[in-house]
């Protein structure tokens, strides 16, 4: 399928376009199923917010608008939103009142091993750390180098997803997931005021946990934390809730609370 930029077939940008030029904008990876995008609502507030906190002028209504008609042709895949500064002259200066621009990517219907989700995954332990930025913490921005460096410390197929620390050794996140551990009954993911990407499946789970009653807390995670829980997950908005069975020497079980998570998380991934 042609993507589209600014809402017209094109498979180019200029070369003045800062998002190429420094990173200059946010994404969103959107699963798509029968022309539908899943969990719209939670991707267009958190590109709103990170709008809002770089200042990108964008016309959210037309966004919207342009993700359900691309969506819409589509059909089943993944759809991939990204929103640039727009063009730029030489220097780091921006012109404040200059539109974002709009590209639409489409791809094929994301395939995972279907053990993944049954007998669960085992993390890859990264040696890449995230450093710490609070002013972009939590944004899907386009700078993603850190997640390209740790993507590539592994390429055997006995891991399936990798776990990245923060400079003080804090748990943060996979390289495309969020994680989560279950402690005692309670459920608990990382805090993300320094570092690492809010995800938008991870926001939608502390969200149904807390409508089941579920304790939910967000808190800083160190390692022997990690060694004492119960259960641990990852998660992200295409493929749901992986258990995660094992990383480095440490190693779990997967639990009644992951399994009952799964349940529902499948279901808001299906039509």
């Amino acid at each position: 399928m042609h993507s589209w930029v600014n809402g017209q077939p094109a498979d180019s940008v200029p070369l003045k376009d800062r998002g190429l030029a420094y990173g200059d904008g946010l994404f969103e990876t959107i699963a798509v199923k029968a022309g539908q995008p899943l969990l719209l609502d939670r991707h267009l507030h958190r590109l709103d917010e990170g709008c809002r906190r770089l200042a990108l002028v964008a016309d959210h209504a037309l966004i919207r608008s342009e993700v359900l008609a691309y969506a819409a042709a589509l059909g089943d895949g993944v759809l991939k939103l990204i929103l640039t500064r727009g063009d730029s002259l030489r220097g780091y200066g921006i012109n404040p009142g200059a539109p974002v621009r709009r590209i639409l990517q489409g791809n094929p219907p994301a395939t995972y091993p279907h053990a993944h989700g049954i007998d669960g995954i085992r993390l890859f332990p990264c040696v890449t750390r995230l450093a710490e930025q609070p002013l972009l913490a939590g944004l899907k921005h386009l700078n993603r180098l850190e997640q390209v460096i740790a993507r590539a410390e592994w390429q055997d197929t006995e891991h399936a997803e990798g776990l990245m620390l923060d400079m003080s050794g804090r748990v943060i996140e996979g390289v495309f997931s969020n994680v989560f551990l279950v402690r005692n009954g309670l459920l608990l993911t990382a805090d993300l005021t320094r570092c690492g990407v809010a995800g938008v499946m991870r926001a939608e789970i502390l969200a149904q946990a807390q409508t089941l009653g579920i304790p939910v807390a967000v808190a800083d995670i160190d390692l022997e934390q990690l060694q004492q829980a119960d259960e641990v997950f990852v998660c992200n908005s295409v493929y749901g809730i992986w258990p995660v069975r094992g990383y480095a020497a440490m190693s779990w079980s997967v639990g009644p609370l992951t399994r009952k998570l799964q349940g529902i998380v499948r279901a808001l991934l299906e039509i």
